[in-house]
């Protein structure tokens, strides 16, 4: 079978054209926006990428037969010139969400990782931490783990009857089961311009992770309210021999739940629920973890931050409903290498640090800037943010932003012309801490202006920023 995915540089579309070439189909794509590191990783797996949306690229050439198949991205909509000659033509099309659900998560264990912060982390580590305990699990994660090195496999159930030589020995893989592991990472953004249900009702989860939950999206969701019916639809799929593991301090989940919960639940929190940590280090790099009245253990490792220490126990969590061994996971922590772009330092050069991070909602650039001061100490951080989703784009998180950047020493913020509010008055909020530049080029040369040795300079964009990360680092 060939399929054609529309809108394949997403991180989600990406993964999932990756799984459908393990699965061994033909596979290209179109998209409007291709940078690293998802158009790298197609690139290595041979996936043909077409630039634009055209209809051309759904017919059939002298060179290459026509689609059987269209998998269809969420960003496109109708009068877009693919998806009007699809509908036309009444080709075969289904949502991303809707072919991995039928095509690849039929029949395992599902561990859905869903929230509004901290999802990728979480579905890295939970991945992490089930390859550690010898499952080799699948999963698809809306980043690139520096562990896996790619953001999709389909893992042992993929690899059943195979014994291929290694070092002289036959190299014995899990074989199929019923049952084996694989790891999503669950959306609530709608799953496609014909299902406006979330993504993650299509993923029918045994196991679910609930880490937060916060007003985002405006483009489609009114308020939080809507946000939170999505979430309970989530519930309503777990069945009664699952999981669910939900943060004990978020007054909106337990709302949630108390419109309806028929699944055991496991929460986790700092010093609340029943899975606690307790910090022994003021920027999480070293935190003790109990389960109800049992100690089980400490962890050391390279990340920083009280989110991600929460990140950390809902992950352990998830892998322990899952039937692993939580104490014997703890010293996987100290081998987890984190996800791309997720505060990912990316240069230093004369004690300047350069760090790429994916924090495009006040709440997470307040959790991750105040990670890095407590990391830091009294070092200058200097943050460069990027307003590039939707919601930011729209003014939605515009209150929200001065008081989100307030740990940080110097701001600059991107605001190309189409932002639709005035960035005025977050940049009068900073206090002269903060300067607004129209464009990449500006930016990057009052960036070099401003910055001098001992800085962390924080770029923070859910897009590519224009390469302006490693275009900095590389003139530094």
């Amino acid at each position: 079978m060939r399929l054609h995915i529309l809108g394949i540089c997403g991180t989600f579309m990406g993964g999932v054209a990756a799984l459908a070439r393990e699965l061994g189909l033909e596979v290209e794509g179109s998209d409007a926006n291709v940078y690293p590191p998802m158009s790298t990783q197609l690139e290595a797996l041979g996936i043909a990428l077409q630039p634009g949306y055209r209809a051309e690229y759904l017919q059939a050439t002298p060179q290459r037969p026509a689609p059987d198949r269209i998998v269809v991205g969420n960003a496109l909509s109708r009068g877009n010139a693919a998806i009007e000659y699809m509908l036309d033509a009444a080709l075969d099309y289904v949502s991303g969400p809707q072919w991995l659900g039928e095509t690849v998560l039929r029949g395992r264990t599902v561990l859905a990782v869903a929230g509004t912060h901290g999802k990728t982390t979480t579905s890295s580590l939970l991945a992490h931490l089930l390859d550690a305990a010898g499952t080799q699990p699948g999963f698809l994660i809306g980043g690139v783990p520096e562990d896996f090195g790619v953001s999709a496999r389909l893992g042992a159930a993929s690899r059943a009857h195979e014994h291929e030589p290694s070092s002289g020995a036959a190299r014995h893989l899990l074989p199929v089961r019923e049952g084996c592991p694989f790891v999503i990472e669950a959306d609530e953004y709608d799953t496609a311009f014909f299902d406006k249900r979330s993504k993650f009702v299509h993923y029918r989860p045994r196991i679910a992770v609930l880490n937060n939950l916060e007003y985002d999206h405006a483009d489609i969701f009114p308020d939080v309210a809507a946000i939170q019916r999505q979430f309970h639809h989530l519930v309503r799929t777990v069945p009664g021999n699952g999981r669910l593991i939900v943060n004990a301090e978020d007054a909106r989940l337990a709302e949630v739940l108390a419109m309806g919960c028929w699944t055991p639940v496991d929460s986790f929190g700092i010093d609340a629920g029943d899975w606690r940590a307790r910090l022994l280090a003021a920027d999480g790099s070293a935190f003790e973890v109990r389960h109800g009245a049992q100690h089980i253990g400490t962890v050391r490792w390279d990340l920083l931050g009280r989110h991600n220490v929460m990140n950390a126990l809902a992950a352990l969590a998830a892998a322990s409903a899952a039937g692993a061994d939580a104490a014997a996971l703890l010293p996987a922590f100290a081998r987890f290498r984190g996800v791309k772009r997720r505060m990912q330092l990316i240069g230093t050069r004369d004690g300047l640090h350069i760090y790429d991070d994916f924090a495009h909602h006040p709440s997470a650039i307040a959790t991750t800037l105040t990670g890095l001061r407590a990391r830091v100490g009294a070092a200058r951080i200097v943050a460069v943010l990027e307003p590039r989703s939707n919601s930011m784009r729209a003014g939605a998180h515009a209150a929200g932003l001065a008081p989100a950047l307030a740990v940080a020493d110097a701001v600059i913020l991107l605001a190309r012309p189409e932002l639709a509010w005035d960035t005025a008055p977050v940049i009068a909020a900073l206090g002269g801490r903060g300067v607004a530049v129209p464009g990449i080029d500006a930016l990057l040369s009052v960036l070099a202006a401003q910055t001098r040795a001992g800085d962390h300079v924080v770029f923070m964009s859910n897009g590519g920023f224009e390469g302006a990360p490693r275009r900095f680092a590389m003139h530094v």
